[in-house]
């Protein structure tokens, strides 16, 4: 095995309203494109609803709403990323999945201080990569709904 292959880190990535995102390969269960979701009363506005993926009941986070940006147009088409968390099993709804690519943890960069607070709260680093930022995001600090922006 290369140096690369031994000292990296496989990231699948993904895009939401235009923004290259990515998880740790080793967090991503399935992806899969969620069907027959039920609203969940007086929920969190980021919970878009529930759903059985398989006999197993999948909560799934609007990751648009997550990330305080604007909502799908009617019709648009999304996926799914399916995590598992304490035992639970959650859908991160995402616009599309792209590549899984291997990064080493050493170009990771901490959240740059220009970064949207949304983000922030939610973002374990970014990666600059060509043309493009990546924002690594944190399975932990994305299921935690009780966390707001930080003040401007």
């Amino acid at each position: 095995m290369s140096n690369l292959e031994t000292n990296s880190i496989e990231y699948m990535t993904m895009e939401i309203d235009g923004q290259l995102f990515g998880l740790p390969i080793n967090r991503v269960q399935d992806v899969f494109i969620p069907e027959n979701m039920t609203k969940v009363p007086l929920s969190n506005s980021e919970i878009a609803g529930v759903l059985n993926l398989r006999g197993r009941i999948v909560t799934a986070i609007d990751m648009r709403r997550r990330l305080d940006l604007p909502d799908r147009e009617p019709g648009q088409s999304f996926m799914s990323v399916g995590i598992e968390y304490k035992n639970e099993s959650y859908g991160f709804l995402i616009d599309s999945v792209g590549e899984v690519l291997r990064l080493k943890p050493s170009d990771q960069e901490p959240n740059p201080a220009n970064l949207e607070p949304h983000w922030a709260l939610v973002s374990s680093g970014v990666y600059r990569l060509e043309g493009q930022l990546l924002v690594v995001l944190d399975v932990e600090r994305v299921l935690d709904l009780t966390s707001a922006p930080l003040a401007a």
